[in-house]
């Protein structure tokens, strides 16, 4: 097994890696910016490097800072965590070229899955529903104004082919509106990715956002550990997760666990990662794209099948083969991302001195978090401080945990998310699982 592992990230998922390594006996190199001296997982790491100035592009991106902290401290592999580095091909390319395993997807992984065009039509070829559109990208607005109207058929999303975060993505409802949205999404694609390659798909009105956990060796063998429903989210971007989805049937699980290690063996996928898949109405799904690392809601996966996936991950970066096994829940948990964010303003970042804090417990509740009172939230990386994680033997009964222990959470001298999710406990439709990726349209604080 690995001596010493140095984790490229900051904050819970720092912490979250330091204690999974703690237990397996394996050491922990903590790498930190200036901004970040005084977090937890600095305090709890064998060893902590600091790598350089707040601006995470001076730090948490600087790849040469964060090798040489590697080969100073004499660690055999490095774990990305999620966000940053975690699907830096490069990054990955130059571990491999320094004798550092990096524990998460291949260089080739990470730009064949990275590029949304190539992985669609990779999936195709693997037999994995996928969402009609474009024979990969679309070369100019002529083709594109064609595709729209005689193919695919309005309404149509515009998607940068390297996109994330619904940047380079633009709805589409009829022609009139379709060339400003071409050269607007190609724009904001070249300037945030620097490439402006967009390819199409039909929308699918008000569908779920439901992704499935897989986990695959260096044997191409792949195994699902279920669902996790992603459909509350505010700009593409996730707030609550739940597992299994109250849309979910024992059919369509077992549709899409077979589809989504389709998807994973033939790419011959090593590590943990997900498929993510839009389902519609009629519970009609297609592969929307696969993420080459550990997820943020990764924990309701780990509370219902009672699997440490970071651990998994581990074994398998070090060539330990899986067991083959597919997983269902056998419990119902939810997780709530608690930000440091102002939901009455339009959810406007809050940074500042974290002044007292006080995280709730009992049994079937799990905070991850690295936040502490006298916690100073910097102003230059993601706004989320903490995570609950419910768990029981209903959803019913997790919703009800989850209320307990949103009421019990304290966390004064900044704004969080808090009173967003406990209107969202109470909200009818949320409580009847009556919910799509549309769903914060009309919610209101």
């Amino acid at each position: 097994m690995f001596n010493k592992i140095l984790i490229a990230n900051r904050g819970e998922i720092a912490l979250r890696i330091i204690r999974t390594c703690k237990e397996m006996g394996i050491k922990t190199v903590a790498v930190y910016s200036k901004a970040d001296a005084s977090s937890l997982h600095v305090r709890f790491a064998d060893e902590a490097v600091c790598i350089g100035p707040s601006a995470s592009s001076e730090s948490y991106l600087k790849i040469a800072n964060i090798i040489a902290a590697a080969e100073i401290t004499n660690a055999d592999a490095i774990h990305p965590g999620y966000g940053f580095l975690a699907e830096n091909s490069n990054f990955s390319k130059i571990c491999t070229e320094n004798n550092i395993k990096f524990i998460g997807a291949s260089p080739e992984m990470i730009d064949g899955m990275g590029d949304k065009a190539a992985a669609k039509e990779t999936m195709k070829k693997a037999g994995v529903p996928t969402i009609p559109g474009s024979d990969g990208l679309i070369k100019d607005f002529k083709e594109c104004k064609k595709l729209a109207s005689d193919v695919v058929g309005y309404p149509v999303m515009l998607k940068a082919t390297a996109g994330g975060g619904g940047k380079g993505m633009r709805l589409v409802w009829d022609e009139s509106t379709l060339k400003e949205s071409w050269d607007s999404a190609r724009k904001e694609a070249k300037a945030a990715f620097g490439n402006d390659g967009m390819y199409m798909e039909k929308f699918i009105e008000n569908p779920r956002h439901i992704e499935i956990q897989i986990i695959g060796d260096l044997l191409g063998k792949a195994a699902h550990l279920s669902e996790r429903d992603c459909s509350i989210q505010r700009r593409h971007q996730k707030l609550v997760e739940e597992t299994p989805s109250p849309f979910m049937t024992k059919k369509l699980r077992n549709d899409m666990g077979i589809a989504a290690i389709k998807a994973a063996e033939s790419v011959k996928y090593e590590g943990v990662g997900t498929v993510e898949f839009l389902v519609d109405k009629h519970r009609n799904f297609y592969f929307m794209e696969m993420n080459t690392r550990i997820q943020v809601e990764h924990p309701i996966t780990e509370e219902v099948v009672d699997f440490d996936l970071i651990r998994e991950q581990i074994k398998v970066a070090y060539g330990i083969k899986i067991s083959g096994k597919n997983y269902d829940p056998q419990l119902h948990a939810i997780e709530c991302r608690i930000n440091a964010e102002d939901p009455v303003n339009d959810f406007r970042p809050s940074p500042g001195m974290i002044t007292n804090f006080h995280a709730p417990g009992g049994h079937g509740v799990r905070v991850d978090t690295h936040a502490y009172a006298n916690y100073m939230i910097p102003p230059f990386y993601d706004s989320m401080i903490a995570k609950i994680i419910t768990v029981a033997q209903t959803r019913e009964e997790a919703i009800a945990k989850m209320e307990r222990a949103l009421d019990e959470f304290i966390i004064e001298g900044i704004n969080t998310t808090i009173p967003f999710h406990q209107k969202l406990m109470k909200d009818p439709k949320f409580r009847k699982g009556d919910y799509t990726t549309k769903f914060m349209e009309t919610f209101e604080m």
